[in-house]
């Protein structure tokens, strides 16, 4: 590991006194505390730690400078902040690096402000800023925040973030929930019309760089598939509206045959003649790659569209296209009302007494019963939080299964599952524990809430698990750190000396 190295911090100027707004004022108090937190507890140093660790392991054998080293210690704490900063405020990318130009705060927490002339992250480097580190290594930053709040600090004889009560680890409570992708409904015959945007703009990007087969212009193919679209839509209302739908589609089949003949031709085209472009080949295989994936995708689309709309038929959720630009997405029936089918990627959280999220995983594949995420989840907190740490469990009746009471039982944890039977509940629902475990369930919902759509976002825009996978490691990141600084916390205590000295 490449330790870090210790540097001067420039002249920073002093924030200004804000009278009469009492909102800004206990947000600035909160961020002052987050930024208390980020350095006593060690998660800024690790998380520079890890950030070096990455970039030496993807540079060359050649080793950096003592002056390039600092300078990228420095651009982590950026990432560190800003990004966290950004998951706090609900921003993207572009409205984050307007914010920081405009809020002074802002600046001080990222460590942005100067005395003349502040440089503050452009859109894209917020960006990189968000994909730093890895989805593992920012687990493990977390981590290190929840071991902070329960780990002393031995000169002081308190925890290391100074709060007044170390937090309740021995109780949790968890449950599961669908974070939903940012895809429109229906997704058969909208499908062809995100083809035929897709193909279009990619073609008529080419044709702009002065590569050209002979074709109409490509907004005259976007314009008929906007038509069949408001077609489709009006046909549902229509007395023969099951023919009126399907005449609607066999003309957007046709269309798209046409537009997959050009964008296909223009394809080609490009690969065989970039250099005779502005583009680098790098650049060029960007173009083809937005073309060729959904010309890969294209006979699946149609063939699914057909099958629901033309053949009536069902067509299973495992054979079926939820969008074009991102694979590992499912239907997740719920059962709620107002959600009765969700599309996206399930999301497991435990959480403790105060708030704190304590474990959380994001499923790439279809995810199992609650049942069986429970056993999971209890292996990576013993690995996380330590065996024997934990010594009650609530949850709703989706987790409770005769393996998982008799898991619970084996490893001496009070059993706060709601039982699935009648009669089971019946006879529990009397007992204090339980009851209180149960009473205090309905608060999670709520810390799920919280989370999707304070930290996360509503639907979650990221595209690919990975980028979705990180999104969700941020903002639990940022909502944990939201949560310590809001709880109490005990004046700045002094070093108590070692009388043997």
């Amino acid at each position: 590991m490449k330790r870090i190295i210790p540097f001067q911090p420039e002249l920073r100027p002093a924030l200004p006194t804000v009278l009469g707004n009492v909102d800004y004022l206990r947000f600035e108090t909160e961020l002052k505390r987050i930024d208390e937190i980020l350095r006593l507890s060690g998660v800024e140093e690790l998380f520079v730690e890890r950030g070096l660790e990455h970039w030496l392991a993807q540079s060359d054998e050649r080793v950096p400078s003592a002056k390039q080293q600092v300078n990228y210690q420095e651009q982590s704490r950026r990432a560190l902040r800003c990004t966290v900063l950004k998951q706090i405020l609900g921003e993207d990318y572009r409205g984050m690096s307007r914010r920081l130009a405009e809020c002074q705060l802002f600046q001080w927490f990222c460590g942005l402000e100067r005395l003349e002339v502040v440089r503050v992250p452009g859109k894209s480097q917020v960006a990189r800023y968000f994909h730093w580190l890895p989805g593992e290594q920012l687990d493990e930053v977390v981590g290190r925040l929840l071991q902070a709040t329960t780990e002393t600090d031995s000169a002081r004889g308190v925890n290391r973030v100074w709060l007044a009560n170390d937090l309740e680890l021995d109780t949790l409570w968890l449950d599961s929930t669908c974070v939903a992708a940012n895809i429109h409904f229906p997704v058969d015959w909208v499908m062809l019309r995100d083809v035929t945007r897709t193909l279009m703009k990619a073609t008529a990007l080419i044709r702009e760089h002065g590569l050209k087969r002979r074709m109409q212009e490509p907004g005259y193919f976007l314009g008929a598939m906007n038509r069949q679209c408001m077609a489709m839509a009006q046909a549902g209302k229509q007395p023969d509206s099951k023919k009126a739908r399907k005449r609607v589609l066999r003309e957007m089949k046709a269309l798209t045959r046409v537009v997959r003949h050009h964008a296909r031709r223009h394809r080609d085209l490009l690969d065989q003649s970039w250099e005779e472009t502005d583009w680098t080949r790098k650049q060029a295989e960007q173009v083809l790659a937005r073309i060729d994936g959904v010309l890969e995708q294209l006979p699946q689309a149609i063939q699914q569209a057909h099958e629901r709309i033309i053949g009536e038929r069902v067509v299973d959720n495992a054979d079926k296209i939820l969008s074009l630009y991102d694979a590992d997405l499912h239907v997740i029936v719920r059962g709620k009302a107002g959600a009765e089918v969700e599309f996206g990627n399930t999301l497991l959280i435990v959480e403790q007494a105060q708030g704190v999220v304590v474990d959380w995983h994001f499923y790439q594949e279809s995810a199992p019963t609650d049942s069986r995420q429970l056993p999971r989840s209890l292996e990576r907190l013993e690995a996380r939080l330590g065996a024997g740490v934990i010594r009650a469990l609530g949850g709703d009746r989706g987790f409770d299964s005769a393996d998982n009471r008799e898991l619970l039982q084996d490893k001496d944890i009070f059993n706060g599952l709601c039982p699935r039977g009648v009669a089971e509940l019946q006879r529990r629902r009397h007992g204090a524990r339980f009851g209180q475990l149960q009473r205090r369930r309905s608060q999670t919902e709520g810390r799920i809430g919280i989370l999707k759509n304070n930290f996360l976002g509503q639907p979650l825009r990221a595209k690919g698990y990975e980028h979705r996978a990180l999104a969700v490691g941020w903002s639990v990141l940022a909502h944990n750190l939201w949560v310590v600084a809001r709880l109490k916390r005990i004046k700045e205590p002094e070093i108590v000396l070692d009388k043997a000295a």
